[in-house]
């Protein structure tokens, strides 16, 4: 009866990157312990967080791409619903517009749409895999751009960023060709000083400040200095857990969210960064070979989709805790302290697991 019940709650979970995702999880909890200023409360309410988001994942895991794909559409839609309310009844904190309050509980509708961007997309192209026509890119990338320019209104450029990324994957994975892709980077560049009128006052002070973060020292330069500080005093080894001298002096700002791979940088050296990258590697490895195997084209889209996003989440956070991105609010996935953001992220991977599991059970 135990055997029975414990292979019914892991037979749709894919072994190899639960146990790349459990492991890096382990290593986020260490590093928000040592960055949290040995907080526990800090650390058990990540704990917490991380059960919450497995459990969602498990669900996940258990939904068939088939159910999957119906939901595609009605999710967009609420997504969209949502995303209107943010924008005339959304409240303000901090300057920015990002949340709803329904009946009891405070929403972050462009979270949702992280999924639902992609499954939309996916779900759209998979029904016209034999018919595909650039006229279908076009509504696609129109579909994506709506969304996103509801988000980039609120503003929130780092989410917007990783949604406009997540659709533009789909499109790409659906055929989209070189020529317009080289095309659309020539049309970027042409309009690049249209688009720099449009951004706020502070986002382009964060492009400003890539180039010279010396030019404000103190104030909006302070981010990256100090970060590329904790990552060069780190060396090659590190100075050890729970010494780095950047984070537990206060020196280093946002260390247990945006900016906690600095202090892992600090305390663990090159040679730390370098394993945290190979378990990043895992599990995106992992996932496009997942991608690849996927049975229809509706999760082949998907799952590279989500694939590569988790890629974007890596790539953007560490770039911009090195210096050689603007600092625009992404977190190190599965590492910084949070709890939406997680939720998300193992929501993702649940679906790339019903995608695999289910696969397997249709084609025995």
């Amino acid at each position: 009866m135990i055997n029975r019940f414990g292979s019914y709650i892991v037979r749709h979970i894919d072994s190899f990157l639960m146990g790349s995702l459990l492991f890096t999880m382990l290593v986020g909890l260490f590093v928000l312990y040592s960055a949290s200023g040995q907080n526990v409360d800090r650390v058990l309410s990540q704990a917490a967080n991380m059960g919450a988001a497995l459990a969602i994942m498990w669900i996940a895991a258990n939904i068939a791409p088939q159910h999957l794909e119906r939901l595609a559409l009605p999710l967009y839609i609420l997504g969209m619903v949502l995303l209107v309310g943010v924008f005339f009844f959304g409240e303000i904190s901090h300057g920015a517009r990002r949340w709803l309050h329904i009946g009891v509980a405070r929403i972050q509708p462009s979270e949702l749409m992280k999924i639902a961007v992609p499954m939309l997309l996916a779900w759209y192209f998979s029904r016209r895999d034999n018919t595909l026509r650039l006229s279908n890119h076009a509504i696609g990338a129109l579909l994506l751009a709506i969304p996103v320019a509801f988000i980039m209104k609120q503003p929130d450029l780092g989410t917007s960023l990783l949604i406009a990324s997540s659709g533009f994957y789909v499109l790409f994975l659906a055929g989209l060709s070189w020529r317009l892709l080289i095309g659309l980077a020539v049309f970027a560049g042409v309009m690049a000083p249209i688009f720099w009128t449009m951004l706020h006052d502070y986002q382009r002070k964060r492009i400003e400040i890539l180039f010279d973060p010396y030019q404000d020292p103190l104030g909006a330069g302070y981010h990256t200095i100090q970060a590329t500080i904790a990552l060069g005093s780190g060396g090659m080894a590190g100075k050890g857990w729970l010494h780095g001298t950047q984070s537990q002096l206060d020196f280093l700002p946002e260390r247990t969210t945006d900016f906690i791979f600095a202090v892992f940088g600090e305390e663990f050296g090159l040679m730390g960064n370098l394993l945290l990258l190979l378990l990043f590697t895992l599990i995106i490895g992992r996932g496009m070979v997942i991608a690849a195997q996927a049975q229809n084209m509706f999760c082949r889209l998907l799952a590279g989709s989500i694939t590569l996003t988790f890629f974007t989440y890596v790539f953007v956070n560490i770039g911009m805790v090195s210096g050689i991105l603007p600092v625009v609010g992404v977190p190190l996935p599965l590492i910084s302290y949070g709890g939406t953001s997680l939720v998300t992220l193992l929501l993702g991977f649940g679906i790339l697991m019903s995608i695999h599991t289910h696969k397997k059970l249709v084609t025995s």
